[in-house]
């Protein structure tokens, strides 16, 4: 814990009064070292809620005192033919919180107006710094992995991520099969409506439609590939995976599709917290004071987390 001087907004921007921050497995990845430092010394965290402190004179979107939100994506060039085709997760310019800029482990933060977003005021400040990231990046997850209403979805892991996307998913009238080694994380997982629960190894009853990996090992691409249907899709929802174990050829045959979902965009922020709003989407947290990050992200390490970790900053 040190203290830092308070950040001055640029023209553009807003200054954040953080009030909570989520913790994300990524923030464990950066400050492992498993992505690579963009910023000598960073203060991590981009699943932020708190007030808006200071408005820069050419900011009318948001005043003083409104409740707002920030996610993983802190910026983009808006210039770039990804931009321009509403790619802008994959602007080679893009800027993340807690990664390039300080982020939310903090009580102040700064970020581009055009990159914060309003908060339904349906939602307690804990309930909904997980979907700004868990919640967002799971959204996009979902629709990349192409799964369709009333479809077997399989799910990698589930912690923060996939506790968020298997209730869009049983929205949207799926079956949910969830793939973990932790018991206690399958007991979650049938809690919130899960008909079939296993480790990646266990053959579920029925091969799925589509599958998302929330887990950054690379070995459950292939297991999770063997119990795809044929021309199903999975998505892996991990910025960061163990390498990818050699497989064979008849695992990807008949037109499966193995993809990523990098990053989010403005309108997956958007649209997540709109359909979090009708659903409405319940975030199962463990808060915990500021000052014991360390000792939550060893938790997350060791999966110790039921659901999402939410640090109180003011």
């Amino acid at each position: 814990m040190v203290e830092l001087a308070l950040p001055e907004p640029g023209p553009d921007d807003l200054r954040i009064r953080v009030h909570v921050c989520g913790v994300c497995h990524t923030d464990l990845h950066i400050v492992e070292g498993e992505l690579e430092p963009k910023k000598a010394a960073i203060v991590p965290g981009h699943q932020i809620v708190g007030e808006v402190e200071r408005a820069s004179k050419d900011v009318s979107r948001f005043k003083v005192g409104d409740r707002v939100g920030v996610t993983w994506l802190y910026s983009s060039c808006g210039q770039c033919s990804f931009c321009k085709k509403g790619q802008e997760n994959l602007c080679d310019n893009a800027r993340f919180t807690g990664y390039h800029q300080d982020g939310g482990y903090a009580e102040y933060t700064v970020v581009p107006a055009a990159f914060a977003h309003p908060i339904p005021n349906t939602f307690a400040e804990v309930q909904a710094a997980p979907l700004l990231c868990a919640g967002v990046i799971g959204y996009r997850s979902l629709r990349l992995s192409e799964i369709q209403p009333g479809q077997r979805l399989g799910m990698y892991g589930f912690g923060a991520s996939a506790h968020v996307a298997i209730q869009v998913a049983r929205h949207w009238g799926c079956e949910i099969y969830v793939f973990t080694r932790s018991e206690h994380h399958r007991q979650h997982a049938r809690e919130l409506g899960a008909i079939w629960t296993g480790s990646a190894h266990d053959e579920p009853p029925a091969q799925m439609d589509s599958a998302i990996i929330f887990a950054p090992a690379g070995k459950v691409v292939p297991q999770a590939m063997r119990a795809l249907r044929k021309g199903g899709t999975i998505a892996i929802n991990a910025i960061h995976m163990s390498p990818i174990p050699e497989m064979p050829y008849n695992l990807l045959y008949f037109e499966r599709t193995l993809r990523s979902a990098a990053n989010c965009t403005r309108q997956d922020a958007e649209e997540l917290l709109k359909l979090a709003d009708e659903i409405p989407i319940r975030t199962d947290v463990e808060i915990y004071p500021l000052d014991e990050a360390n000792q939550v992200l060893q938790r997350m390490k060791r999966a110790e987390i039921k659901g999402a970790a939410v640090l109180i900053i003011n």
